[in-house]
């Protein structure tokens, strides 16, 4: 397989292999790159996908396998995030005239966005869960307790209401179009508050272990439990379930976006043709190189021969389904998506409404000043990214999406 990175060597560290010919990379987010390289448990090298951009701790777009050992932080606080597609046998011609209605119709259905009030509720979660929301809850319950009886902070966090709602950001729900004009409906969410809790509560555990052990860390959000550590094992557990938690959120909320558009369109349809879910902020032990060792892909998908997975653009770009290479240099991974080229302050200083509406022109979604930090143009161009990464994946379908509801 021809190899289509480019390898730099950071000082006492291991290697740093970059899928990112012609496409920008802050130099922040390389020294980033290079703090994480220097730790002693890396194991081999550090794959850097071509979305790559400044995180918190670990570089967003990057690939992190870990020996015995685990950094919560480069996981990060959305555990489990991720993309969920189901290709339909509607037809572009099925769809209304008029998308308004169909986009708040699902705005409706699917609880999102956050707005603290006091006192008030959340929009962004349920008042009363539907049965649905309780039937799949029922399956992650117990295990929850075992870990609210370990770590009892887990307990008054969103939880059960958070079940199958979108959340805020750059989380989205589509409504999009393939090469051959076959809908598709596609959604980015993941473990919500109770994941954001459980990330918090280790980081900070992590760090407290590192005090104590008194690790030379380039950067304290790099701290790690080692295996036989005292949390580890509670860690893995914690993560383990957040991850499982996202998937069903992604399922309940694809369910229920499916019956909303039902009432909507009356012509009968039949969902999940294809579909895919898959997380792109998560850990799990892998086999690489004949070790087992823990890989963390933090804004990177697993891209294992044949595996689909899904590489959305911004709001007014394409998005991808891919199959993919199993490149073992990737560590069998591949990008989640086109990564940021500036942070959010500083897309709505640059960006006017109208800049806005004309990136997302032809798509029915909002258009107003709350949503400038996710429009197009912070984002790197999609086409650059999937360009330098054809050794790790091919297109399998290109969507074009017509309604997009923002977290």
């Amino acid at each position: 397989m021809s190899s289509n990175y480019q390898q730099i060597q950071p000082e006492g560290g291991v290697p740093i292999k970059m899928w990112t010919n012609g496409v920008p990379v802050e130099a922040e987010a390389q020294q980033q790159l290079a703090n994480t390289a220097k730790l002693p448990i890396i194991f081999k090298h550090i794959a850097a996908m071509p979305d790559v951009h400044l995180g918190i701790g670990a570089t967003v777009g990057s690939v992190v396998p870990t020996f015995k050992a685990i950094i919560p932080a480069a996981v990060g606080v959305d555990i489990g995030c991720g993309m969920m597609a189901a290709k339909t046998t509607l037809r572009a011609e099925d769809l209304p005239d008029n998308l308004g209605p169909l986009r708040a119709a699902i705005e409706k259905a699917v609880p999102h966005g956050f707005s603290p009030r006091r006192g008030g509720r959340d929009p962004g979660s349920w008042e009363n869960p539907p049965d649905t929301v309780d039937q799949i809850w029922a399956t992650l319950a117990d295990e929850f307790d075992a870990l609210c009886e370990l770590h009892p902070r887990l307990k008054n966090t969103n939880n059960r209401k958070h079940l199958g709602t979108l959340g805020t950001g750059n989380h989205f729900i589509e409504v999009c179009l393939d090469e051959q004009g076959a809908v598709w409906f596609m959604l980015h969410s993941g473990s919500r508050g109770v994941g954001n809790a459980i990330g918090t509560h280790f980081i900070e555990l992590a760090k407290k272990d590192a005090e104590r052990n008194q690790r030379n860390l380039p950067d304290e959000d790099l701290a790690y439990f080692e295996e036989g550590a005292q949390y580890f094992g509670d860690y893995v557990r914690a993560v383990g379930w957040a991850q499982k938690f996202a998937q069903r959120n992604r399922e309940v909320m694809m369910a229920n976006l499916i019956a909303t558009v039902r009432q909507v369109i009356t012509k009968p349809f039949e969902s999940h043709i294809e579909a895919v879910n898959c997380h792109h902020n998560y850990v799990q032990q892998e086999r690489h190189f004949g070790e087992d060792v823990f890989v963390t892909r933090k804004g990177a998908v697993s891209a294992k021969k044949g595996e689909l997975g899904i590489i959305p653009g911004s709001m007014g770009a394409r998005s991808y389904i891919v199959r993919g290479l199993g490149n073992p240099e990737s560590f069998e991974s591949c990008s989640h998506g086109a990564g940021r080229v500036m942070s959010r302050t500083k897309a709505k200083k640059m960006f006017t409404v109208d800049d806005h509406i004309q990136a997302t022109a032809g798509v029915e979604c909002r258009k107003d000043e709350a949503v400038i930090d996710e429009i197009p143009m912070a984002y790197k161009d999609i086409d650059a990214v999937m360009a330098a990464q054809q050794d790790l994946v091919e297109v399998v379908h290109t969507l074009k999406q017509v309604v997009c509801v923002k977290g």
